[in-house]
């Protein structure tokens, strides 16, 4: 039993069932799984023990329905465990991780409710379901095969060993990543060495050391990706160097942060699990249940697209060694020196200054003005920003959203700055997802790593940050707007290489002439971003994706390589087996390198992206499609916001994500639009 005093007891009263998060503290946290998981075992037992011959109320509908506790805790403790966590948090990550893979497991390698599902299955024509319950069975029948149901004995009880230790690996690799990003953070003594660097950077950079009791100091916090955005202004080429092996060495310390033999037991780990399920290795596994349906599909687009990204990058970087032989005769080109002269080619072709822009992209308007502004035309939702409702960071903000005609949709919260307790990157998660089934409707935040300015400074984004909060705000729309029944397939629980369709298609609009003009000011002036400038800056879209391409396509393979191995294969030198897949895959240029490294690969290792990061470019085949359906139909439109809504976003996993893309655009996808937004028409 759970004290009726602990806040995940009973569902929250608050608005849309936001979580009380003024009332929760961390010791909340482990009674309220604990109770959680005996809850929900419970209620299997009952299901599958049920006398009553299987019918898909008395057995699926049932399914959906537990859980509700186990649910309410889970959504609260693994979103503040990657937005704002501290020692007992993840200790109790730590704890309840393999209890969980433990759980899931008893659930799945129950064989008389598997018994139950597989009747229903076996007779679904006969059921007179509708498309979304007929579709529910199927997707419920499959998760139980593809986690074990019906292996043999000692298969399940090996596979539940395997799903044990990975959970535990898992958490053992974004915890070490979270505090060696901390640790490796680069603080600088004299503030001529940020020669470069804007104002307002310097100053969140004086802003990031005073909260670590550096006075007088600087500290540049490291972000995500292998690129590290100071690099491309940083005029001090020894500092640019330094915060690029900070950067690389994340995970790779030989310390106690050191995640190579994490890793390297990770791969090893999932390719025997595939094996036992039946497949050669866990990329074959993963990809048999996306969109691609192969890892050969997936892996073919990738190695597709790479001679001619690797040719353009090649062209590119013979042009930033002629920029670089100016500054320092003889100098090699490294990776520390593309951004910057990237950049300066930029502004000499295009006449576009990163930095100048940055007094146009102000947080607030961004948000206001732009993101909502293109919301509320696309699809008629409205925000109305809540401060009556608790929080659990003082840096959140909590809007309302409406619907066109007026009724509530949810909350979204925004999260926007970055802080010691959150993980690198950006991301969306949900509080509470929408179900008919529950009468629930969305609670969704968005999380970015935007470094704070000092207090009463206006928070300025760089274009890439501007392009993230689009992106990160498509997978909140694709929640808010969802209209299902069944919980299992409210909003983003599509597959993962569909996931980030409708988040990239929301990229769009932020360079959408209507919405431009609508948020880009200066936050001083008022005065709209110029239009030469608004035009230079779209002319110079195509330039470097030479590098963007391979950087991501250097990734993308290096996934497909630790997860294409068999269960014979075994790593000893994870950097040497890095640098051999690079090699292999004919994308392992010395001044571009991956997007990310294994050793702070999170997507892949932490972050359910496992074999799984190739999806970025087969959605986006789909998103450049989708773009040119918008421009052939009118663009920014409440008819064309209202289709894609009502074609796509609003069925969420409700319905095959091809099928749902064909009753959208009226075809299968063609790679053509992706050819050429990329400059890859030679691939």
């Amino acid at each position: 039993m759970i004290s009726q005093d602990n806040p995940f007891a009973a569902p929250s009263g608050l608005a849309y069932a936001l979580p009380p998060f003024d009332r929760i503290a961390d010791e909340h946290y482990l009674p309220a799984f604990e109770a959680g998981l005996a809850e929900q075992t419970a209620e299997i037992a009952a299901i599958a023990a049920n006398p009553e011959p299987p019918t898909f109320e008395n057995t699926i509908v049932e399914l959906e329905r537990c859980g509700r506790l186990l649910s309410r805790v889970l959504s609260v403790f693994y979103n503040l465990a990657g937005s704002d966590s501290n020692d007992t948090v993840q200790a109790i990550q730590a704890d309840i991780a393999p209890r969980l893979a433990a759980h899931r497991d008893a659930i799945h390698l129950n064989e008389d409710l598997f018994a139950r599902v597989s009747d229903l299955f076996s007779r679904r024509t006969g059921l007179g379901l509708d498309d979304e319950s007929d579709w529910l069975l199927e997707r419920i029948h499959t998760d139980f095969r593809r986690a074990g149901a019906g292996l043999p004995a000692g298969d399940q009880q090996r596979l539940r060993e395997l799903n044990g230790e990975l959970s535990t690996l898992s958490t053992k690799f974004q915890q070490n990543l979270l505090k060696d990003t901390n640790e490796l953070a680069v603080v600088v003594d004299d503030v001529e060495e940020l020669a470069g660097l804007s104002a307002d950077t310097i100053a969140a950079a004086r802003e990031a050391a005073s909260a670590r009791d550096l006075a007088g100091k600087y500290v540049l916090n490291l972000v995500l990706p292998t690129g590290q955005p100071a690099l491309a202004s940083l005029e001090n080429r020894a500092l640019r160097e330094r915060l690029y092996h900070a950067s690389i060495a994340r995970g790779n310390g030989e310390n106690a942060y050191d995640n190579k033999a994490t890793l390297a037991r990770m791969a090893a780990l999932r390719a025997e699990r595939a094996a036992l399920l039946g497949h050669p290795h866990h990329a074959a596994y993963i990809i048999s249940d996306e969109t691609a349906r192969t890892a050969e599909a997936a892996s073919g687009l990738l190695e597709r697209l790479a001679p001619a990204a690797v040719a353009n990058a090649k062209v590119e970087a013979e042009e930033l060694e002629r920029y670089l032989a100016e500054d320092v005769p003889g100098a090699s080109l490294e990776p520390w020196d593309w951004p910057f002269y990237a950049e300066r080619v930029r502004r000499d072709r295009f006449d576009v200054d990163a930095a100048a822009l940055r007094p146009y992209f102000e947080l607030n308007r961004v948000l206001i003005d732009g993101i909502f502004h293109a919301a509320g035309k696309l699809y008629g939702l409205s925000f109305s920003e809540r401060h009556d409702l608790p929080k659990y960071h003082p840096e959140v903000r909590v809007f309302e959203v409406f619907d066109a005609d007026g009724t509530g949709l949810g909350l979204f919260l925004g999260d926007y700055y970055t802080r010691d307790s959150k993980r690198g990157g950006a991301w969306m998660n949900t509080f509470v997802d929408q179900s008919e089934l529950f009468g629930t409707q969305c609670v969704v935040v968005n999380n970015l790593n935007i470094a704070r300015p000092p207090e009463g400074e206006p928070t300025l984004l760089t274009f890439d940050e501007v392009n993230t909060a689009f992106h990160e705000f498509g997978h909140a729309l694709h929640a808010l707007v969802s209209d299902v029944r069944y919980p299992s397939f409210s909003g983003t629980n599509v597959p993962r290489d569909f996931v980030e369709y409708p988040s990239q298609v929301n990229e769009m609009w932020m360079l959408w002439p209507e919405v431009l003009a609508n948020y880009a000011r200066h936050h001083e002036t008022g005065e709209p971003l110029p239009q030469p400038l608004v035009d230079k800056l779209l002319a110079s879209q195509l330039y470097g994706e030479g590098f963007s391409t391979t950087e991501y396509l250097a990734a993308s393979l290096l996934d497909q390589a630790w997860h294409g191995l068999g269960v014979d294969d075994h790593v000893e030198d994870v950097q040497r087996f890095e640098a051999a897949a690079l090699e292999k895959a004919g994308v392992a240029l010395g001044s571009v390198p991956p997007r990310y490294r294994s050793t702070y690969f999170a997507h892949i290792f932490s972050g359910g992206y496992a074999a799984g990061y190739y999806s970025y470019i087969w959605s986006e085949v789909l998103d450049a499609d989708t773009v040119e359906w918008f421009k052939e139909n009118g663009g920014l439109t409440r008819d064309n916001g209202d289709h894609f809504r009502r074609e796509l976003l609003g069925r969420g996993g409700s319905v095959d994500p091809m099928v749902a893309f064909r009753n959208f655009r009226g075809r299968d996808p063609e790679i053509e639009p992706l050819l050429n937004r990329r400059g890859l028409t030679g691939a």
